[in-house]
């Protein structure tokens, strides 16, 4: 394949992927989004394997590699949980940092690199070096600790070091004296010294930027490093001179950084405070807050007849789900629920926090596989000023979203994110199996409120018991 014929392939490419991101922007447009996204990287990869910068001995050597990365990942799709896709999008992002790393050491030990490069040039290839792999390892760690938080491996309580802010500040000057002397190197030997300590201080970092970040936060936390991937592979193609590694590595470094900015925003969060201090407490028992507010009340329980009862007499019912209905897989009975509810006339309607919890974006795609109508499905801002009028508001598994502690206690690891108010709502009914507190941590005033319900159990178990119950 012609250098020009692969312009022209790395061209379309890139189109298709800037159609891909305005494709992911709506949900209905969603699938036709990722199959853009699909065909841009399979010219992508088609175009730089048979390029001209590919020799016939190297052949070998991706066709094999191909086919190991694309069997591990035939393998995940088919065998990842939908609940444990965060995760492993945080281990796929650590696997972009780690690429780009490699690449950058491969690119300076190798002579061919820049063995014609003088003057600046030469400087400049070697920054281009430097930074990838500085970026990469922040990512690769980061990636590690975020993976090892959202599967529960690592607790979800920040690490809060003492003189933590200083510690950055020694490692960031670290780097930058590190880097003065790379630069400076007279040899590829003379300049690996620097090169291993900006490793070492570049893992630290990355492990120590989110140990400090706390359950509440990791959805900014996951799309911090996914914008951060995108920087590490920019890099990767300036240092291999590859116009559509730059491209694509810019529109996935500034989308998610945008993205990061956007979450940030939405639950109230500095971005800049998120990164460099940590909220949130560990996640699996009721946590106190730091404020005076404590629960008070009773927790009053409730049937699934009781409930389909309070659903029957109803005229506006609003459901919120959570991380409890995608382990229960209970949204396709949730759709039939709805489904029997629209029929009898109710006005049923879903509220879906953007932002928080440990699957941000994900009970759209839950409910549109359960084939929930899109124009049923409601983002918060929406329907925070309908709960006063709503008869009945159902919560399945949700918790932190819909905590009134984020409003009603300034001291709360939470205070001033966004919640969905449903204890507006003249009954409001919390499917849990338990009453532990949600994946920030924070115990939940709702459950104690007079107006509020508790129907304890299995979500996909209880809710089919409300189904036969409304059928009756």
């Amino acid at each position: 394949m012609s250098s020009s014929l692969v312009t022209v392939s790395y061209i379309g490419a890139i189109i298709l992927f800037i159609l891909s991101l305005g494709g992911l922007s709506h949900p209905e447009s969603s699938r036709r989004g990722n199959l853009y996204g699909m065909l841009g990287m399979t010219i992508a990869v088609l175009a730089t394997v048979f390029g001209p910068q590919v020799t016939a001995q190297g052949y070998a050597w991706i066709i094999g590699a191909m086919v190991v990365g694309g069997s591990i990942g035939l393998y995940a799709a088919r065998t990842v949980k939908m609940t444990q896709m965060p995760e492993l999008v945080a281990l796929m992002h650590s696997l972009v940092g780690l690429a780009a790393a490699m690449v950058g050491f491969a690119t300076y030990i190798d002579p061919s690199a820049s063995g014609n490069l003088r003057g600046a040039e030469k400087v400049i290839h070697e920054v281009e070096i430097y930074i990838g792999i500085l970026i990469g390892l922040v990512t690769f760690s980061g990636s590690v600790i975020a993976f090892g938080k959202l599967s529960g491996k690592i607790g979800g309580k920040p690490l809060l070091l003492p003189g933590r802010h200083w510690l950055n500040l020694i490692g960031l000057l670290t780097v930058l004296y590190f880097g003065y002397e790379f630069i400076h190197a007279e040899s590829v030997e003379a300049g690996m010294k620097p090169l291993i300590i900006m490793t070492v201080v570049s893992l630290l970092f990355g492990i120590h930027m989110v140990m400090a970040i706390g359950g509440a936060d990791m959805p900014v936390v996951v799309s911090m490093l996914n914008s951060y991937s995108g920087w590490a592979a920019a890099a990767t193609g300036f240092m291999l001179s590859n116009d559509l590694l730059i491209v694509t590595g810019a529109l996935v470094g500034s989308s998610g950084a945008i993205l990061s900015y956007i979450m940030c925003r939405a639950m109230n969060r500095n971005f800049v405070s998120v990164i460099a201090g940590g909220f949130g407490t560990g996640g699996g028992a009721p946590a106190k807050a730091k404020g005076d507010a404590e629960p008070v009340g009773e927790v009053i329980s409730i049937s699934a007849a009781e409930t389909a009862e309070l659903l029957r007499d109803a005229k506006n019912v609003i459901i919120v789900p959570g991380y409890g209905m995608a382990v229960a897989q209970a949204q396709h009975t949730v759709f039939e629920i709805t489904k029997l509810l629209r029929e009898k006339g109710v006005n049923v309607r879903f509220g879906i926090h953007p932002v928080a919890g440990r699957m941000p974006g994900h009970m759209n795609v839950l409910l549109a596989e359960a084939k929930v109508p899109y124009d049923i499905v409601l983002e918060m801002d929406e329907l925070n000023e309908d709960f006063p009028d709503t008869d009945v508001t159902m919560v399945i598994g949700a918790n932190d979203i819909v905590n009134p502690a984020a409003q009603e206690d300034p001291g709360s690891p939470i205070a001033g994110m966004p919640v969905l108010e449903v204890w507006k709502a003249k009954t409001s009914i919390v499917m849990k199996r338990s009453m532990a507190s949600g994946y920030a941590g924070v115990d939940n005033p709702l459950f104690y409120k007079e107006n509020n319900r508790m129907l304890f159990g299995d979500a996909k178990k209880m809710l089919d018991e409300v189904m036969v119950a409304l059928k009756t």
